[in-house]
């Protein structure tokens, strides 16, 4: 099995709120019994887009062995969602409340907390 870097879910400081679900654009992150996981470390490409999203901390990479990614896997995935599984929550921005089907959102981290913000806003959060 090839060493890769794979996202790594600390068990103890997830609090299973789902902010993680969506960026992970290949569906390697689910909620399962009220806690985040990686279902099947082929799907992960090792990315982070859902790091930055974390309230907790509880998102990590690590590199060790792990099953190759797999692209076709995680199109398979994304089209065929898990049954019982959250794919998807929505998201606002947390400057203006423009929500995705409006706007662009990017994960942003600002005065300690994991928020989204949208690409009209990011030049005021980033030049205020």
């Amino acid at each position: 099995m090839p060493v890769r870097k794979v996202v790594r879910i600390d068990d103890e400081k997830c609090n299973g709120c789902g902010l993680c679900v969506t960026p992970c654009a290949e569906g390697a992150i689910q909620i399962v019994d009220g806690k985040a996981k990686v279902v099947r470390e082929e799907l992960c490409d090792g990315a982070g887009f859902c790091l930055a999203v974390c309230p907790t901390g509880a998102l990590s990479i690590e590199e060790r062995e792990a099953p190759e990614f797999s692209g076709e896997a995680a199109r398979d995935r994304t089209t065929q969602p898990m049954a019982g599984s959250k794919q998807h929550i929505t998201q606002r921005c947390f400057l203006c409340g423009s929500g995705e089907g409006a706007e662009v959102l990017m994960p942003c981290r600002f005065k300690g907390d994991s928020l989204w913000v949208c690409v009209r806003c990011l030049p005021r959060l980033i030049h205020g």
